[in-house]
């Protein structure tokens, strides 16, 4: 349960003084996650090279505290990290580690190295059943190296290697959605996050994965203002705007079964969430109007899709074969 008088009181564990930009979303998920730890157990963490790594591990300084941490390339993350976490259960079985205290291992990434580089070694983590918890803050692009576009930038976002001109509209291409890839992997939790005012959603999520037996996964929408151009004081207000528009849905895959975390009072179409960006500025300039109604339609759609996978995942229904083995119907 959170209980916000008791959280504040927990000391980060990502500390101050790093060299994050300010307005940046990846710290505050950071310490969002890991205050879900309970203060009595230990953290194995692997970070993917990106903006956290390089920000928070400058040799010979770090801003990590009272854990083990792991700097990882950008391909390897979940594959370094479930192999602490199988060399950690031989020593433990075999009496080499005599310590008591619970230690949960846990991997950070942004989307370049989690949905692009790292997808490979992510897969195969989540597959093999490791019992790590992966958490991806993710930016849309990457912003550490120039701001450009990965498969998880938005559709007709302005990136360096998607630029608008007079060939291109910014990305031509839908963003990849990953947590429904990692649902398709069969673990037991799944789930999307974000910073909308209060940090409740984030802290329960992680709590369910981190002490959640086996592999377990959460995609975090992480604002960041040098890449998406945004005022940095405005890092909650892009994050709510995220939600209440649909653009970044909140949801949650436990054990198969869909649930909407997050319904907004009033959806906002989503002219609100994109006007406050200077990545989105193009579409709308006089003629580009088709571009908003058509990422429109592309958030509807996401949304109807989510409404009709709680509603059929959490309905009680059984297969009963009928005349021809090819012939199933449905009883509810």
């Amino acid at each position: 349960m959170y209980i916000l008088k008791e959280q504040i009181k927990k000391e980060n564990r990502l500390t101050s003084g790093h060299r994050m930009c300010a307005g940046c979303g990846a710290p505050v998920i950071v310490n969002g996650v890991l205050r879900a730890l309970k203060e009595e157990d230990n953290a194995a963490i692997s970070v993917a090279t990106g903006c956290l790594e390089v920000s928070t591990c400058t040799y010979p300084y770090t801003s990590w505290k009272n854990c083990s941490f792991i700097h990882t390339a950008f391909e390897c993350a979940p594959a370094t990290l479930s192999g602490v976490e199988a060399v950690y259960n031989k020593f433990k079985k075999d009496g080499k580690i005599n310590d008591d205290k619970t230690t949960k291992f846990i991997g950070f990434g942004g989307d370049g190295g989690t949905l692009d580089i790292g997808l490979q070694s992510l897969s195969g983590a989540m597959e093999r059943g490791h019992d790590i918890t992966y958490i991806c803050y993710d930016n849309g692009a990457y912003m550490n190296t120039g701001t450009q576009r990965s498969s998880s930038t938005p559709h007709y976002a302005d990136t360096t290697t998607s630029p608008v001109g007079k060939v291109e509209n910014g990305k031509s291409q839908v963003r990849k959605d990953l947590t429904e890839i990692m649902v398709k992997h069969n673990i037991p939790y799944v789930a999307q996050s974000a910073l909308i005012g209060n940090l409740k959603d984030l802290y329960e999520k992680s709590e369910k994965a981190i002490y959640t037996k086996g592999p377990t996964y959460i995609s975090v929408l992480s604002p960041c203002p040098r890449g998406w151009g945004y005022p940095t004081e405005d890092l909650q207000t892009i994050s709510k705007l995220a939600v209440d528009t649909c653009f970044w849905p909140l949801y949650e895959v436990e054990n198969g079964k869909y649930k909407i975390t997050y319904r907004p009072a009033k959806k906002l179409p989503i002219e609100e969430f994109l006007k406050l960006q200077r990545r989105f500025r193009h579409m709308f300039k006089p003629g580009n109007e088709w571009m908003i109604e058509d990422l429109q339609k592309e958030i509807d759609k996401k949304w109807a899709y989510l409404e009709m996978m709680e509603k059929i995942t959490n309905t009680n229904l059984s297969l009963i074969h009928i005349s021809e083995p090819t012939r199933l119907q449905l009883i509810s």
